[in-house]
């Protein structure tokens, strides 16, 4: 088996990283935009909520999909055009989800839609790859910034085109959007494959990784853990907002998601503190602030400002966790960085979605103050396990 690994250049140009964060930003929002419309599209399909919930289940569904088989593909060809490719086919298939006569189909195309707004999950790699030793995590921090960014403006955004031009407008400019990112990665630089494995061989490989590297599964844990939070909290803050105790409108809930906006960017400076060699402190660090959040959270039932603390300490404590254990597993194994992000990120997501299913039945049962108690238990949780890893070490 020949192994390589592409050269850094001398410097990475901070146009080059803004054009990634970008690039991440504007494909990653595709599989969020239906989460806030999905009222409007029930009533202009003539569907169930139910029905047109699993929109929004079948792309989450397709980013697992894509993160299990296609990024792995990051090692084993040219980056550069592996992104092209997804990115093509996500615009085809978000015109089809713009003219989609029935939820069967909108479900169908938002599947496919899914699988290919992995697309950020293959830029990371590249960023780390690219960028020299003692700045990468600055690198990767300034990239995940832009994903996240993605994700948080996407809602806000699909609701107001939605309420002034409808539904399917939001899907059309998402296809303006994506071809934008698509002349975009026409900017970056080609990859050499990092091994000449079968496809194969490559994804049995990322359980080989998981099973040979101690300092990836820790990092898989704190990661899963601080995830399984957001997911419980994000998901049931929704159901607080618009009951009784506030009684707010989707467009003012979408808004008030900007508040995790100032957590994301406060987040960024964990890459930079990693790049100093501080990433194990800082993780206990950040660990016990998303715990802590939980407290100016559960204060928040009854005051949105005590609320919008919590949220922007969750999101920092989170995003600052993510970054550093990138920053951390990346330099592992440089000729298998994106199957080292597909094994860190396959977990992530599924913690993700177990937080938020857990979240609906907690929250039926206990309230905004069950939800709390549970989204703090996770991260409580990892933190003892990084008192743990600290004491071996």
């Amino acid at each position: 088996m020949i192994e390589q690994t592409t050269a850094a250049p001398r410097t990475l140009d901070g146009r080059l990283v803004a054009v990634m964060a970008l690039i991440s930003g504007l494909v990653v929002a595709n599989s969020y935009y239906a989460q806030p419309i999905v009222g409007l599209i029930a009533d202009d399909l003539g569907a169930s909520t139910t029905s047109v919930g699993l929109v929004v289940t079948a792309s989450q569904v397709g980013y697992a999909v894509g993160l299990a088989l296609l990024v792995p593909l990051g090692d084993l060809v040219d980056r550069r055009r592996l992104l092209w490719w997804l990115i093509g086919a996500t615009a085809v298939c978000l015109v089809v989800m713009a003219a989609a006569p029935t939820w069967q189909v909108l479900a169908s195309a938002a599947l496919l839609v899914g699988v290919g707004s992995v697309v950020g999950q293959i830029v990371v790699p590249l960023a780390a790859s690219l960028a020299q030793a003692d700045r990468r995590g600055r690198v990767i921090g300034n990239v995940m910034t832009g994903l996240l960014l993605g994700i948080l403006l996407s809602r806000v955004v699909a609701g107001l085109i939605a309420e002034v031009a409808g539904w399917r407008a939001v899907f059309v400019t998402a296809v303006g959007l994506v071809l934008v990112a698509a002349l975009l990665v026409r900017t970056l630089p080609r990859t050499a494959p990092a091994t000449d494995v079968s496809y194969r061989e490559l994804l049995a490989s990322v359980v080989r990784l998981v099973r040979e590297e101690p300092i990836l599964r820790w990092r898989m844990a704190y990661g899963t853990l601080t995830y399984a939070s957001f997911g419980v909290m994000w998901t049931s803050i929704g159901f607080l907002l618009a009951g009784p105790g506030y009684e707010w409108s989707d467009a003012r809930i979408g808004l008030f998601t900007l508040v995790g906006v100032a957590g994301a960017l406060a987040a960024r400076g964990a890459g930079r503190l990693a790049d100093r060699g501080h990433a194990r402190g800082q993780t206990g660090v950040l660990l016990a602030v998303t715990a802590l959040s939980a407290i100016p959270l559960a204060m928040g039932e009854h005051g949105v400002i005590a609320l919008a603390i919590g949220v922007a300490a969750l999101d920092l404590g989170i995003q600052g966790t993510h970054i550093t254990n990138q920053s951390v597993f990346y330099p592992l194994r440089p000729d298998a960085r994106s199957r080292l992000n597909t094994a860190y990120m396959t977990s992530y997501f599924a913690a993700g979605s177990v937080g938020s299913i857990a979240s609906v039945f907690v929250y039926a049962e206990w309230g905004w103050t069950g939800v709390c108690v549970l989204g703090a238990l996770f991260p409580a949780v990892g933190f003892a396990a990084w008192l743990v890893e600290s004491v071996r070490r």
